[in-house]
């Protein structure tokens, strides 16, 4: 089941106004459709379908995939939204599906917090990726770092106003940490109606090696781990390739 964040239709309708409208961190997996030929593309974990759409005025063939309702009803109606497969639910209803390339962007691949389910979503990729060629590509945090130390009231507050909805806070509070379990609540305060509504997450912080070592297991190959362009040297962007 989605967090609230991406489930709650108030939450979702300023989800995408919270984020930086150039969204530096997407560009990277447009330029890699190019890199690597991609011509079919699966988006799991797609949200409110930013990259999908993205990706589809360039005509590639795309298609999201996410578990919460509210997120895609957002994201379908976006500019090109018509020209991508929507798909509400989860990883596994992709079965019998290829594609060039998969993505799993932001936090996406760290709401795996146990381990089988997260070797299952490696298997699940593998499977639908083009032998010979076909690549995942995701970013995680880098665990070292600890960004969860700056997540509180004084380091993520943030006023913006929305169209139509009007001024918004929002802020993070840190609940608990268990390594390699982080959790953690977002709060919204609308001011207009003085709604406050929260929404608490939790993520698995997976090192290097971690990571590594499941690829390999799943029999991909590493094949680059480069910066994330949005948070340098807090994140890791993992290139894997399907073999022949």
């Amino acid at each position: 089941m989605a967090d609230r964040i991406f489930e709650e239709s108030r939450l979702v309708d300023v989800y995408d106004f919270f984020d930086s409208a150039e969204r530096p961190d997407l560009d990277p997996y447009i330029a890699m459709t190019d890199e690597f030929g991609a011509k079919s593309v699966i988006d799991i974990g797609c949200g409110t379908g930013i990259l999908a759409c993205r990706l589809a005025a360039l005509s590639k063939e795309v298609i999201g995939i996410d578990p919460a309702a509210a997120s895609l009803k957002v994201a379908c109606r976006k500019a090109d939204a018509d020209r991508v497969k929507w798909i509400h639910g989860t990883a596994p209803m992709l079965a019998g599906m290829q594609a060039d390339l998969v993505t799993m962007t932001g936090n996406a691949a760290q709401v795996f917090v146990t381990d089988e389910d997260w070797m299952s979503t490696l298997r699940i990729c593998r499977g639908i990726l083009r032998p010979g060629g076909g690549r995942l590509v995701f970013e995680v945090r880098d665990p070292s770092k600890a960004a969860w130390k700056d997540w509180n009231r004084d380091q993520t507050y943030q006023v913006i106003e929305v169209p139509e909805i009007g001024k918004v806070e929002k802020w993070v509070d840190l609940l608990d940490v268990q390594l390699p379990l982080v959790t953690f609540r977002q709060t919204f305060v609308f001011q207009r109606d003085g709604a406050v509504i929260s929404s608490d997450s939790t993520l698995r912080f997976r090192s290097q090696s971690e990571i590594i070592e499941s690829l390999c297991f799943t029999n991909f190959l590493v094949e680059d781990i480069r910066d994330a362009p949005d948070r340098p040297g807090l994140e890791f962007v993992f290139i894997a390739r399907c073999p022949g």
